[in-house]
C-alpha cells in the first residue's frame, strides 16, 4: 500500500493553527453558557459551522498545497543546481579515494573536464593521508599551485550515512563510504600584492667605517678629504643601485634605508660592498673596512632601528669588516674575513680599568670564573683580577671546578707559597653559597653564558663584568654592567695586564701572578707566533718588569709524556682534505687535558705546507670538542659558528654533545666542501 503524503515541519504547524484557535473559542463558548444559555447555544452553532468549514477546506486543499510545495521544491532545487554549476568558484565532489566524480563548470574549465581524474594529479599536495584526515563538515585548508596560479583549497568530508539516513528510496552504495567537497579559491593576485608589499617594506640599517681615523693618518693631509669623498661616493652609488637611501650622520657613520627586495640581493651577493670599500685607495697604507648592521621584521620603525643598532654593535664586537642582519631574535653574519687592526691607543683600556675599579670598590666580594675546562689564559686572567681586587682589600675567589694538568703547575705555585688564602680557589657549589647581590661577578675568556664554569652564578647577582678577546656570537651574557670584549687582543691575559697598569698606582703584582698572566699570553699566541701585536709585546714587557720569568714559565708549561705521545699520534693520523684542510681526531684516553692537547695539535698542523686550516676533534665527558686553527686564508670562526661555537678568524672552537668524533668529521667536511665551492679555497 502506498504511503500517504503527509505534511511535516513548520508547514504542518501552520496548517493546524485554526484548530488551536477553535479550541480557544470553545473555552470562550463555555463561559458564554455560564452567562447566558441561549447565547451559548448560538455560539456553539457558529463554532460547529467553523469546524466543519475548516476541515473541509483543509482536506480539500491539502493535496493542492502539497503539490505546489513539491513543484516549488523541484524548481528551487533546479535553481540551486544551476547556481552551483554556474558558481565562479571551482567546486567538485571527490570519492573517498580522491577521484573527481562531479565538477561544476568553473572546475571543468580549470581541469579541462578531466573527470574521474584523481585530485592529486592536479594538486600533489592533496595526498591520501590528507584525505584520510578529513572530518565530517570540518573544513581543512591547504595551499597549492596549478597552471602558474596559487590556490587555497578548502575541503571537508560528507559521510554518506547523513544523506541516506532517513531516505526510503536511496540506498547506500557499496563503493562509497563518504564524499569530499572541494572548493578552490584563486589567491594569485592576493599573493602577488602581499609579495609586492613585502618587497617594498623598508629595512633600516647602520653603516660604520671601522678604521677611518687610522686610514686617514696614513694619507697626506691635503688628500684626506679626497679619501672621504671617494668612500662616500662608493657607498652612495652602491646602495642607490639597490633603490636605497643613505644619509651620512657623522664622518664615519651612515644611516641606511632599503626595500626588503634589495636586502635579498645583498644577502645573495654576500654584501659585496664590504670588499669594494677595501679597494678605495689613494695611497693609504691601511685598507678602509666597514661594518653594517641591519634590522628587519620589527613591529615598528623604532623596533627595526633598535634591531639595526644591536646588529651594528654585534658586528663591531666581532671585529668589524662584516655585516650582521638581525631578523627578530635570529642573527645572520656575512663577511668578517679581515683581521681586525690593533689600535695603538690605550684610552679604552684606561676607561674600562677605572669603571672596573668603581664596581669593585662598591661591593664587598669579587668572584671570578672562566669557561669550562679552565685553560691557562682563563686562569691567568682570573689571577690578574684577583690581584686588582686585593689591591682594594676585597674578598676574592676564583671558581675552578675541573682541575686539569695544564693549570695544575700554575695553581701549585699559589698553594705552596703560603701567601694566599686557602679558599682562593673554590668549586661551583661553594661559589653558589658565596655569590649574592653584594658580589661583583667577573667572567673572563668567554662571553657565552653556556660556556662559563657555572652559568647559575650569573643569576645570583646583577653586577656582572665580562672581559674577553673572542668575537661575539648570537649567545652573549646580557645585562652586564661592564663588557670589555676586544677581538684584536691576543688573549684575555693581555687585556687584564693593560687593565692592571691603569687600575691603581699601588698595584703590586707578585712574580707567581705575573708568571700566570705571561703564560696565558704565551699559550694563546703560540709563543708570539699568532696574533701578537705591539700591545701584546708591551703587555709582556710589563709582566717581565713585574717579575715574570720566561724560563720558569716554560717549565710550568711543559707536557707530560702521555700528552706528547697523544699529540704526535694525532698529527700522524691527520687527513688532508681537499688539499687544504687538515682534519684529525685526538685520543682522550689517559689524558687529563685532552682539549689542550687537541689545540696544540691543531697549531702544529698549520706548519704543514699547503694546509690553510686545521681541525682537531677530541671526545671528553661525552662532548666532542673541536679546535680550529687557520693562518690567514680561511675564517674558521664562521665555520665553528655553524656548529654552535665561535672564536676568532684564525682561532676558534666548538662543543657538540651526544655525537661521536667520526660523525662530526663528516659534518665538518660538508662545511669545508661548501666553503671550497663558494670561495674557491684550494
Amino acid at each position: 500500500m502506498k504511503d500517504k503524503i503527509k505534511l511535516n515541519g513548520r508547514i504542518k504547524s501552520i496548517m493546524f493553527w485554526p484548530l488551536v484557535l477553535w479550541l480557544l473559542l470553545a473555552v470562550m463558548n463555555a463561559a458564554v453558557y455560564w452567562v447566558n444559555y441561549r447565547a451559548g447555544l448560538l455560539a456553539s452553532l457558529f463554532l460547529t459551522l467553523y469546524l466543519v468549514l475548516w476541515m473541509g477546506l483543509y482536506y480539500y486543499h491539502r493535496n493542492k498545497v502539497l503539490t505546489e510545495l513539491i513543484k516549488f521544491s523541484m524548481v528551487f532545487s533546479r535553481v540551486e543546481n544551476i547556481m552551483l554549476n554556474k558558481l565562479v568558484c571551482p567546486f567538485g565532489i571527490l570519492d573517498s579515494a580522491g577521484n573527481l566524480i562531479w565538477m561544476n563548470q568553473a572546475m571543468e574549465t580549470l581541469f579541462q573536464d578531466k573527470r574521474k581524474k584523481n585530485i592529486s594529479v592536479f594538486f600533489p599536495e592533496v595526498t591520501s593521508q590528507f584525505l584520510d584526515g578529513l572530518r565530517s563538515f570540518k573544513t581543512e585548508e591547504i595551499s597549492a599551485r596549478y597552471n602558474a596560479c596559487d590556490y587555497q583549497i578548502l575541503m571537508h568530508r560528507i559521510d554518506f550515512d547523513h544523506i541516506a539516513m532517513e531516505s526510503d528510496i536511496i540506498a547506500k552504495p557499496n563503493q562509497y563510504d563518504s564524499f569530499a567537497a572541494v572548493y578552490l579559491f584563486d589567491e594569485t593576485n592576493l599573493n602577488e600584492a602581499l609579495q609586492t608589499t613585502e618587497n617594498e617594506k623598508p629595512v633600516m640599517g647602520l653603516i660604520y667605517l671601522d678604521n677611518y681615523e687610522e686610514a686617514l693618518e696614513t694619507v697626506d693631509e691635503i688628500r684626506r678629504s679626497l679619501l672621504g669623498a671617494l668612500i662616500d661616493r662608493k657607498i652612495n652609488k652602491y646602495f642607490s643601485g639597490l633603490d636605497g637611501l643613505v644619509k651620512k650622520t657623522e664622518k664615519d657613520k651612515y644611516f641606511l634605508v632599503i626595500p626588503h627586495r634589495s636586502l635579498r640581493m645583498l644577502r645573495e651577493n654576500g654584501f659585496s660592498i664590504l670588499e669594494e670599500i677595501k679597494g678605495v685607495s689613494i695611497g693609504n697604507e691601511i685598507d678602509v673596512t666597514l661594518s653594517i648592521g641591519i634590522g628587519l621584521n620589527g613591529s615598528s620603525y623604532n623596533k627595526n632601528y633598535e634591531q639595526s643598532r644591536i646588529a651594528i654593535e654585534m658586528a663591531l664586537g666581532r671585529g668589524g669588516d662584516q655585516a650582521v642582519v638581525k631578523d627578530g631574535e635570529t642573527l645572520y653574519y656575512y663577511g668578517g674575513k679581515s683581521h681586525q687592526m690593533e689600535k695603538n691607543t690605550r684610552v679604552k683600556a684606561r676607561v674600562k680599568a677605572q669603571a672596573l675599579k668603581e664596581f669593585i670598590a662598591n661591593k664587598d666580594k669579587v668572584v671570578v670564573m672562566g669557561h669550562t675546562i679552565t685553560d691557562v689564559d682563563a686562569f691567568g686572567a682570573a689571577v690578574g683580577i684577583y690581584r686588582a681586587a686585593k689591591t682594594l682589600e676585597k674578598e676574592v675567589h676564583i671558581v675552578i671546578s675541573d682541575l686539569k694538568t695544564s693549570i695544575r703547575p700554575l695553581m701549585a705555585g699559589f698553594e705552596e707559597s703560603g701567601e694566599y688564602e686557602h679558599d682562593m680557589f673554590i668549586d661551583s657549589s661553594r661559589a653558589k653559597e658565596i655569590v649574592d647581590e653584594d658580589t661583583v661577578m667577573v667572567v673572563v675568556d668567554t662571553n657565552k653564558p653556556s660556556y662559563t664554569e657555572c652559568p647559575e652564578l650569573l643569576q645570583l647577582t646583577s653586577t656582572i663584568v665580562v672581559l674577553d678577546h673572542h668575537r661575539r656570537g648570537s649567545e652573549i651574557i646580557r645585562d652586564a654592567v661592564l663588557s670589555y670584549v676586544e677581538p684584536y687582543a691576543s688573549s684575555t691575559c693581555e687585556m687584564v695586564a693593560e687593565i692592571l697598569q691603569y687600575f691603581a698606582d699601588d698595584v703590586s703584582i707578585k712574580s707567581v701572578e705575573a708568571d700566570s698572566l705571561y703564560a696565558g699570553i704565551i699559550i694563546d699566541t703560540n709563543n708570539f707566533k699568532s696574533k701578537a701585536g705591539v700591545r701584546t709585546f708591551e703587555a709582556a714587557a710589563f709582566l717581565r718588569r713585574c717579575g715574570a720569568d720566561v724560563a720558569r714559565v716554560q717549565k710550568l708549561l711543559r707536557d707530560n709524556m702521555d700528552a706528547y705521545k697523544a699529540r704526535a699520534e694525532t698529527i700522524c693520523n691527520a687527513e688532508i682534505y681537499e688539499d687544504a684542510f687538515a682534519i684529525a681526531i685526538c685520543p682522550s684516553k689517559g689524558l687529563d687535558s685532552p682539549t689542550v692537547v687537541a689545540a696544540q695539535a691543531a697549531n702544529e698542523l698549520l706548519n704543514i705546507v699547503g694546509v690553510k686550516a686545521s681541525f682537531v676533534l677530541t671526545d671528553y665527558n661525552h662532548i666532542v670538542y673541536i679546535s680550529a686553527r687557520a693562518i690567514d686564508e680561511v675564517n674558521v670562526q664562521v665555520i665553528m659558528e655553524k656548529l654552535g661555537g665561535g672564536g676568532h678568524i684564525n682561532i676558534a672552537g666548538a662543543q657538540i654533545p651526544d655525537k661521536t668524533p667520526e660523525e662530526i668529521v663528516g659534518v665538518v667536511k660538508g662545511l669545508l666542501r661548501e666553503l671550497s665551492e663558494k670561495e674557491n679555497v684550494k
